[in-house]
């Protein structure tokens, strides 16, 4: 990568020899149309992360033959020198292969052949908003997740605080001692419920630890974050694809996928023991597998009505009232 300093940040371009399809590779981290920590602007992507060196920035466009990623703030270091795997530079799709009468996943592959599995380096915050996401429908979640980085993340550096820039208004995610001190009764007026404040929290306390899993073999991460009260396999598998680059971690448990799945590749909906079946196969690319089909737009048709959100929270409460 080559590398320029200036005022208006630090720049470095990385070469690759393929297209990358960056709405692709980073739209799958962001939490939502109105995640305050990712943009999508002209040509590519802002990402507002917690680096271990303080808060980043980082802008990242394509180029004629790559990327270029530009960076402020504390971390704008290790933002830049972490930017191939983010942009799945790192990922390796070799021995991946779609069997014949899988005909929507070889259309998948055919059409989205550049897609790569970006890899954060960013444990906690990939299990903070998937714990978030724990066994809620996904506008509460989302809801709940930009309260809680609104109020209590920080502006990110740079031109995040300059009016009338693109990136105003990002924001970096709460340190993981702020997510500890929040207590009980905001996290629920702000869209969280006890069980998964309690997760969040107890996971808080442990995120040294959880950035050391970075770089040992994936089973083991999957053990250790199966070990922490509170989380199961598919918040296992929802951290070790954006943090670890998992490209196995397929989203068992998800209430939606493992049906989509199987009505893609057999025309059936099935449950979630039929879909590992169908993706034995693919076994070390099943979360490959599962994002290519996404991407194709490959949902089951749905005939009965859209789940209703709970109303254990008072945003969830109030948005009953206005909808009854």
């Amino acid at each position: 990568m080559t590398v320029l300093a200036t005022a208006a940040g630090t720049s470095r371009t990385l070469r690759v020899d393929r297209p990358v399809p960056l709405d692709a590779i980073i739209g799958h981290l962001r939490r939502g149309a109105h995640d305050p920590t990712h943009r999508r602007i002209p040509g590519g992507w802002l990402r507002a992360t917690r680096a271990p060196t303080g808060p980043a920035l980082l802008k990242i466009i394509t180029t004629e033959d790559g990327v270029r990623g530009t960076a402020w703030g504390a971390g704008a270091e290790w933002v830049l020198d972490q930017l191939p795997a983010l942009v799945g530079a790192e990922d390796d799709p070799a021995g991946f292969r779609p069997l014949p009468e899988h005909r929507p996943l070889v259309e998948a592959q055919r059409r989205f052949p550049h897609y790569r599995i970006a890899r954060t380096d960013a444990v906690f915050e990939a299990l903070s908003a998937s714990i978030i996401e724990q066994k809620v429908t996904g506008s509460e979640a989302y809801g709940a997740f930009r309260r809680i980085v609104q109020r209590y993340g920080e502006p990110a550096p740079g031109p995040a605080q300059q009016r009338g820039s693109v990136a105003y208004g990002t924001m970096v995610p709460p340190e993981p001692r702020t997510w500890q001190t929040i207590p009980s009764w905001t996290y629920l007026r702000l869209g969280l419920e006890s069980n998964r404040s309690r997760t969040l929290v107890s996971a808080a306390g442990r995120a040294s630890a959880l950035e050391r899993t970075l770089g040992r073999p994936l089973p083991d991460v999957d053990r250790g974050l199966r070990s922490l009260p509170g989380v199961g396999a598919w918040t296992s598998a929802e951290v070790r694809q954006r943090a670890h680059g998992d490209a196995d971690a397929w989203s068992i448990g998800d209430y939606h996928i493992g049906k989509n799945i199987t009505w893609a590749l057999t025309g059936e909906v099935l449950d979630d023991d039929a879909c590992e079946e169908l993706l034995e196969p693919y076994r070390g690319h099943r979360f490959r597998a599962q994002t290519l089909l996404g991407l194709m737009g490959l949902q089951r048709p749905r005939h009965a009505p859209r789940m209703t959100l709970p109303t254990h929270t008072p945003y969830a409460q109030e948005r009953h009232r206005r909808i009854r």
